[in-house]
C-alpha cells in the first residue's frame, strides 16, 4: 500500500522548495517531486544579484542547492522525476509518477513556467553567457553594453525599457513592421532615445563562442542577411506556465496559468498553487518563494478548518 503523506509538492523552484520548508517545520509529512530537471529556472542562471540575503550574490544553482538543502533539513523526502498524471477527484489525492502511485491529503502545484526561446542552437549555448530572458534579473551585468531585445508586446517593451537605465543602447527586433504592445508603451518606447527598431526582421544565430559578440539577422520580406553587433540577447516572446498536466481538472486563465479562487488553494479544495504556475506579472525567484511560503500556510490553516490532525500519515 503506498505510503500517505500529509502534502506532496510537484516542482522544485523557490516556490516549491519554499513551500516544503515551512510545511516540513509545520511537521507535516512531506513529500517532493523535483522533476528530472531539479532546480528549476535558476539552475540555468549564473549569477543572482537581486535575491535578499546575499550582498556579494550568488549562482542560480548554488542557490537553489541551498534551497534544497534546507528543506532536506526539516525531513522533506525528495524524489527527482516528473509527475505523469493526477488524481485529483478524492482525497486522499492520488500522484502517478515513472516510480508508481503517491497518496497525499494535500497538494501544492509549483511547476513553474519556462520562457520561450527561440530554438536555435547557438541561442541555447550562450544561454547564461549573454543570452537571457529575464532584463529584471540581468540587466545590471549589461552597463554600457549594447543589448538586443526580441518581442513586439508589453513585456517586450518592459524590457527595453528596463535595459535602458543600464546598457549604452537596446535594438528592439520584431518580425512585423508594427508592434502588438499598447499605445502608452510604444509611445514611451518611441520616444526613448537609447531605443532603436528593427522591424521585419528575426533572428537566425547568436554569435560568439564563450559571450554573445552580436546576432546574425535576416529581414522578412527582402531576405537580407546582416550582422547586428551586440553583447547581450533578451527573449521577450512570452512565456509557458507548466500546467499541461492540470487541464480540464483545475481552473485557469486563458494563458494556462493556474487561477486560484481562494488564496492560493484552487477551485479543488486540498489542492494549492504557488509560484510561476500562477504568476504572469512578476516571475521572480523572491516571489515566487513568498508564493510557496503562502501555500504552506493556507495549507495548515485549511487542514485545521477542516478539523483535521496535522502530522498524521495514517490517515483516514
Amino acid at each position: 500500500m503506498a505510503k500517505l503523506y500529509d502534502v506532496i509538492i510537484i516542482g522544485s523552484g523557490p516556490a516549491g522548495y519554499t513551500a516544503a520548508l515551512y510545511a516540513s517545520r509545520a511537521n507535516l509529512s512531506v513529500l517532493m517531486f523535483q522533476g528530472y530537471e531539479v532546480g528549476g529556472q535558476l539552475m540555468t542562471t549564473s549569477d543572482v544579484e537581486n535575491y535578499p540575503g546575499f550582498a556579494e550574490g550568488i549562482l542560480g544553482p548554488t542557490l537553489m542547492e541551498q534551497f534544497e538543502e534546507q528543506a532536506r533539513r526539516f525531513g522533506t523526502e525528495m524524489i527527482p522525476e516528473d509527475v505523469t498524471a493526477v488524481d485529483f477527484s478524492k482525497r486522499p489525492f492520488t500522484i502517478t509518477t515513472d516510480s508508481g502511485e503517491y497518496k497525499a491529503r494535500s497538494v501544492i502545484i509549483a511547476t513553474g513556467a519556462s520562457a520561450k526561446w527561440l530554438n536555435l542552437p547557438s541561442e541555447q549555448q550562450l544561454r547564461g553567457r549573454g543570452v537571457s530572458a529575464c532584463a529584471t534579473c540581468d540587466g545590471f551585468f549589461f552597463k554600457g553594453k549594447d543589448v538586443a531585445v526580441v518581442g513586439g508586446g508589453d513585456t517586450a517593451l518592459e524590457e527595453a525599457l528596463f535595459l535602458t537605465r543600464y546598457a549604452n543602447h537596446v535594438t528592439l527586433i520584431h518580425r512585423r513592421d508594427s508592434l502588438r504592445a499598447s499605445k502608452i508603451m510604444q509611445d514611451r518606447a518611441f520616444k526613448n532615445p537609447k531605443i532603436s527598431f528593427l522591424w521585419d526582421t528575426v533572428v537566425t544565430e547568436v554569435l560568439g563562442e564563450n559571450a554573445v559578440t552580436g546576432l546574425k539577422v535576416k529581414n522578412v520580406k527582402t531576405g537580407e542577411v546582416s550582422e547586428l553587433p551586440v553583447q547581450g540577447l533578451f527573449l521577450a516572446i512570452g512565456h509557458q506556465p507548466n500546467t499541461d498536466l492540470f487541464k480540464g481538472v483545475i481552473n485557469m486563465d486563458r494563458q494556462g496559468y493556474i487561477v486560484p479562487v481562494e488564496h492560493t488553494m484552487t477551485n479543488i479544495p486540498g489542492v494549492f498553487a504557488a509560484g510561476d504556475v500562477t504568476d504572469h506579472r512578476y516571475r521572480q525567484a523572491v516571489t515566487a518563494a513568498g508564493d510557496g511560503c503562502r501555500a504552506a500556510i493556507d495549507l495548515e490553516r485549511w487542514f485545521e478548518s477542516q478539523g483535521e490532525d496535522v502530522g498524521v500519515e495514517n490517515w483516514n
